[in-house]
């Protein structure tokens, strides 16, 4: 018979964030769903600590930590800002490895590889070729959103595909199929069709209602390079009429030298913060969204059924933000204000317009992922344990 219970159901879950944190929020908000559905979650970060994350309740192992090099995420270095060597990736993999043999997990949950995250391929590849070797092999996960990065070089979606049939189980999507597909940014994804997943977006559950109100929040992310749409907003509320009241959170990554620069600018009616914790209270208590186009973000969005003017971030070629804003303007959920050269004035111009326009009907879209998440990889375990277990008998 099999011989480990499905009460146990143990959970090794691999997230790198490198610039900003949607990813390690992300996977944040999914470890909690598995929590409440009794799973023991074991959570692998790599990238800078972010206070509150990953959260309570999660047993934890933090590699050395590594960032992106630069905006384009072109390289990697370490916590101080140097490039990381051929000895630092052994220690981690090293490190990774043996807190995979420690944890004995059921199933294991790589967030973004082998879509995405291939700077770290010098442990995850080992860590996906030790995971074949083990005696009781766990069920093995991609943790995906669900609009890519666009590929340009040959052969890398040829790659994936084939590091996906080697080694992955499912490809858990984490969006509404009614929104965007896989394919759509993803070409061969119709070769792992039997393993792809939709889970719906994860999103935060409801917001409770917030002590403070505000007319618009803007929100730069991580803020690891939101000093600028910070700065224009900043400018834009001296440019909009006064009465308005504006809350400006930065992101937990901006360097303090930035962050106490721009808090010695701020006019009277706004209030600047690193953090919220309430952040998706204060957007359905708002009239407006001011943001980059994340994941994360958006979902918050969604949720508070707010008006939202979106400013992609397109750096190094990023191609995700922009596909996502693009979509929400179709669907009439969202202006769209390009981030090269944005200006106080253009910016002011643009949230007089939004504040002007009625409130969006949201459409149905499906935004407990997290839950649906930890729901599907609860069934393919009995389903996994089942077979075993006819198969020893």
């Amino acid at each position: 018979m099999e011989k480990v219970a499905l009460s146990q159901r143990r959970v090794f879950f691999y997230v790198q964030h490198l610039l900003g944190i949607g990813h390690l929020a992300r996977a944040s908000r999914i470890a909690k769903a598995l929590l409440a559905r009794g799973f023991d979650v074991t959570m692998v970060t790599g990238g800078l600590p972010v206070p509150g994350f990953p959260g309570e309740g999660l047993r934890t192992v933090v590699l050395p930590p590594v960032t992106a090099g630069d905006k384009g995420f072109s390289g990697l270095a370490d916590a101080e800002g140097n490039p990381i060597t051929p000895a630092f990736q052994e220690h981690r993999k090293d490190l990774l490895l043996e807190a995979l043999r420690l944890s004995e997990p059921d199933v294991v949950i790589v967030e973004a590889f082998p879509f995405g995250r291939r700077q770290m391929r010098f442990e995850l590849l080992p860590l996906l070729d030790a995971i074949e070797a083990m005696d009781r092999r766990p069920l093995v996960a991609a943790s995906l959103r669900d609009i890519l990065q666009e590929r340009t070089k040959p052969g890398r979606a040829e790659e994936t595909v084939e590091l996906v049939k080697k080694h992955f189980d499912l490809v858990l999507v984490h969006g509404d199929p009614g929104f965007a597909r896989l394919e759509e940014t993803f070409p061969l994804a119709g070769e792992i069709a039997d393993r792809v997943v939709y889970t719906g977006l994860v999103a935060p559950p409801p917001p409770a209602e917030s002590a403070e109100t505000f007319d618009i929040v803007v929100s730069a992310g991580g803020g690891a390079v939101g000093k600028e749409l910070i700065g224009a907003a900043l400018g834009a509320a001296r440019i909009l009429p006064q009465d308005l009241r504006w809350c400006l959170v930065t992101g937990p990554n901006l360097p303090q030298p930035d962050f106490d620069d721009l808090a010695a600018a701020a006019p009277h009616g706004v209030s600047l913060f690193r953090f919220r914790q309430d952040f998706a209270s204060l957007l359905a208590g708002a009239r407006l969204s001011v943001s980059q186009a994340g994941y994360n973000t958006v979902c918050d969005i969604l949720r508070a059924g707010c008006s939202s003017l979106l400013i992609p971030f397109t750096a190094g070629g990023e191609t995700e933000q922009s596909t996502r804003a693009t979509r929400l303007e179709s669907l009439g959920l969202a202006a769209v204000l390009p981030e090269d050269g944005i200006t106080p004035q253009e910016l002011a111009q643009q949230v007089e317009k939004m504040l002007a326009r009625s409130k969006p009907d949201i459409p149905p879209l499906d935004l407990d992922g997290a839950d649906r998440t930890a729901a599907i990889l609860e069934e393919h375990l009995k389903r996994m344990v089942g077979l075993r277990s006819c198969r020893s008998a």
